[in-house]
């Protein structure tokens, strides 16, 4: 049974969230702050939270980072009343693995929690092995030689469709659409920035890749 932790300081949404996932057969912990919510995730172990936005005290951006900073792997879904493009841009960036916008309804909700416990299942190796690299998935770590590599959320979101997809050319909506989610506005430059920044940890030569390699007008193909 999936363990769900709910941080959400409106009691009436919260509530309606739990009985509604508890019905769906998980099992769920209900936190009204993001002190708590740390609390709990280092106490127990949990396999994905939904993670509000305005909470008091810290708010779920900070929680966000202090989680991912802590070495915590689940799937954060952010719910928030947000609509802004760069609020939802930055829960991406920061470690979130999706974003919701309030209102919103309860089975798409449900749908994009079954699909967040199903990537973090994971289609592909527990680690992944390319050239000199090894590709992490239960710790979310990419090393090089046995040495981590720091990597941020996007760019080891990318590298991860990279590798579910190996010998398939991405276009750049799909590489959007793998790594900040639908329904967030992000310039295909962005994409190719984030490709770039990868590539100087990836390959040998980043001026000549190997690995991640330019389709001239479809996208970007995985050779590890």
């Amino acid at each position: 049974m999936p363990r769900i932790l709910i941080v959400e300081d409106e009691l009436s949404i919260a509530t309606l969230l739990g009985d509604d996932l508890a019905l769906d057969g998980y099992d769920v912990e209900i936190v009204g702050d993001g002190e708590s919510a740390i609390a709990a995730a280092a106490a127990r172990r949990f396999d994905l939270a939904l993670l509000d936005v305005m909470l008091p005290g810290k708010d779920g951006f900070d929680v966000c980072r202090e989680l991912r900073a802590s070495g915590q792997r689940m799937p954060i879904i952010m719910l928030t009343a947000k609509t802004q493009e760069s609020d939802k841009v930055m829960g991406l960036e920061i470690g979130a693995d999706d974003y919701v916008t309030k209102p919103f309804s309860p089975r798409e909700l449900r749908a994009r929690i079954k699909a967040a416990l199903r990537r973090a299942a994971g289609e592909t190796p527990e680690v992944y092995r390319f050239g000199q690299m090894e590709v992490d998935f239960g710790r979310r770590e990419l090393r090089l030689g046995g040495q981590a590599v720091e990597v941020t959320t996007i760019e080891f979101k990318l590298l991860s469709a990279f590798i579910r997809h190996r010998g398939h050319v991405l276009s750049r909506e799909e590489l959007l659409d793998e790594a900040w989610g639908h329904g967030v506005y992000v310039t295909d430059r962005a994409v190719d920035t984030h490709i770039v920044n990868l590539r100087r940890k990836i390959e040998p030569d980043p001026a000549v890749p190997q690995y991640v390699v330019s389709v001239r007008g479809a996208g970007y193909r995985f050779d590890g």
